[in-house]
């Protein structure tokens, strides 16, 4: 065997390496810990106490419990602040998700989440290694907002049952249930969960003012449970939880369910990759109090890594995680440099359920419900959905479609039809930009210029403009020779080649010569294989300047007033 040939393995296993070290971590993440290490300890800590009560709403609210929200947090947080592509990230239960497991609950029960949560993560996982990470970066803003907008709306309705102290109905839309819900309510036990509600909610607009250094949806739960002990209040409270973390397990899998929980597994694995993504670029480009962006972040990496968190939070019970900007957006105004700051986040969090379960399982549901409800008003920016609102009727209906079926359908419907819509308004409007004009024959006017019309393609002929710039060249008579410029165009598909096909046989068959003008580098093997060229009358009827087109033009004008005279 020579050596070329006991290279090429050699260079293939390293370049099968390389590969693979992109999703592993390294010396890399760690760069900034001996000069930050104090500051991330802070921001891990600081992010502890915020994500607590989050991660119990979420959980609580998904249908899963408390339990496994705190144990989403704490396993899929750890995984993900090692594994991530992000050195700020902070994964854990989210609203977003929250929305898509509450049905899952109730069509499957809650035993279904942690083979759930294992099947999205092995999908995600998929969507990383195979390179989809940076397919985000595609997606419209008015989708995003319109998204974001009917996310916030359905943790804000899904709240309803657990402030008015009510039974929710399983598998009803979220707002009839809500509905539904509050007409259930009886006096006096609603008067006391909404009172619960209010006081939390005052507590988080009020207490940032005063000091944004303060953890303040920790303090009005703390607060709404010392009133609730302190008044006696007869409502529903988290109940019993674990004082350890449960031993890891496979989740039990029942080959009759497996085929109904796949689409759910699909749409949270989708759901969960748009959301990590976007967090992760939001942060990016984050300032922490230093006045310096947090820095780049993999998007594959970043996939992978929040695919093992879900995997691993399935195998301990919990459910599917995602990247979360709230709490992310916490870590990086804290200072956070590396991921330690997260690795903190997690233990806080686990030393919480070994020390404090039990007076955590005496918070009240509706302090919880009250938290969800401020923060569902807080995904929403007054100023984001103004200036959607203002700017283009085509954007301003994209991001309002996407909101309606989110609260009405499926999110992941929602994020196909604002994609697709979107799409249509896009293509339209580079419809309207593309066209086609007819131009004088340059001066100095001769004989015979009269039969000679020179069109300009301007835009782009793809197959949203084609049929349009076919329809008005073939509607132009009277004429013996058409020049075609393509110099201006700037972009053609196979469909816009295909109609100059067929526009120059149309236009041969009626005794018109056909020349073309300024076919681009990046256009010529296109027109070539499509059958542009060889649609024209001679091979030489392919110009590169103008005054050689018109010169040419006029030579054939002339050629037919001999022949006729």
């Amino acid at each position: 065997m020579s050596a070329a040939q006991t290279s090429r393995p050699d260079r293939a296993t390293g370049t099968a390496r390389a590969r693979m070290a992109r999703f592993l971590p390294s010396r890399r993440d760690y760069g900034l810990l001996r000069s930050a290490w104090k500051t991330d300890l802070f921001a891990g800590i600081t992010v502890g106490i915020v994500a607590l009560p989050l991660a119990l709403a979420f959980g609580v609210s998904s249908g899963v419990g408390a339990e496994a929200g705190l144990i989403t947090a704490v396993v899929a947080g750890l995984v993900a602040a090692v594994m991530g592509g992000s050195n700020v990230q902070v994964s854990g239960p989210t609203g977003a998700m929250v929305v898509v497991l509450a049905p899952v609950v109730a069509a499957h029960g809650v035993g279904s989440i942690a083979l759930v949560s294992v099947l999205a993560g092995l999908i995600v996982m998929i969507l990383g290694v195979s390179g989809l990470g940076r397919a985000v970066a595609f997606i419209p803003w008015p989708v995003v907002e319109g998204f974001t907008l009917g996310i916030a709306a359905i943790i804000f309705l899904q709240q309803v049952p657990l402030a008015t102290g009510t039974e929710a109905t399983p598998g009803h839309n979220t707002f009839l249930a809500a509905v539904e819900s509050a007409s259930q309510a009886t006096v006096p036990a609603v008067l006391q969960t909404l009172a619960v509600v209010a006081g939390v909610a005052a507590v988080m607009y009020l207490l940032p003012k005063l000091s944004k250094a303060l953890p303040a949806s920790l303090i009005a739960v703390l607060l709404a449970t010392v009133a609730a002990e302190v008044l006696a209040l007869d409502i529903p409270r988290i109940g019993a939880l674990p004082h350890s973390l449960p031993a890891p397990s496979m989740p039990s899998l029942d080959p009759g369910a497996l085929g109904g929980l796949l689409m759910p597994a699909v749409s949270i694995a989708t759901l969960a990759a748009i959301e990590s993504l976007l967090s992760a670029r939001v942060a990016s480009g984050m300032a922490g109090p230093d006045g310096r962006p947090s820095g780049a972040y993999s998007p594959d990496r970043e996939l992978t890594g929040q695919g093992l968190a879900s995997i691993a939070a399935g195998f301990f019970g919990g459910m599917p995680a995602t990247g979360a900007i709230a709490r992310t957006a916490v870590n990086v105004r804290s200072g956070a440099k590396t991921r330690l700051a997260a690795m903190v986040h997690a233990l806080v969090l686990l030393a919480i359920i070994y020390l404090a379960a039990g007076l955590v399982g005496r918070i009240p549901l509706a302090a919880l419900a009250g938290i969800l409800m401020v923060t569902a008003t807080r995904m929403v920016s007054r100023h984001t959905v103004t200036a959607i609102l203002r700017s283009t009727r085509a954007d301003a209906a994209v991001f309002v479609i996407t909101a309606f079926i989110t609260v009405a359908f499926d999110l992941i419907v929602a994020i196909q039809i604002g994609f697709a819509a979107a799409a249509v308004f896009t293509l339209r409007t580079f419809a309207s930009l593309s066209g086609v004009r007819r131009e004088a024959v340059p001066e100095p006017t001769l004989p015979g210029d009269e039969h000679i019309a020179i069109f300009r393609l301007d835009g782009a002929m793809f197959f949203g403009a084609a049929e349009r710039v076919l329809q008005e060249i073939g509607q132009v008579k009277d004429i013996q020779v058409a020049i075609i410029r393509l110099s201006q165009l700037r972009m053609l598909d196979a469909t816009g080649a295909h109609a100059l096909v067929e526009v120059i046989s149309a236009l041969e068959l009626r005794g018109v010569t056909v020349l073309l003008k300024g076919v681009q580098p990046q256009h010529l093997e296109l027109v070539t294989n499509v059958g542009v060229i060889r649609s024209l009358r001679h091979h030489k009827h392919l110009f590169t300047s103008l005054p050689d087109a018109v010169q040419h033009a006029r030579s054939h004008v002339l050629r037919n007033a001999a022949a006729s005279a």
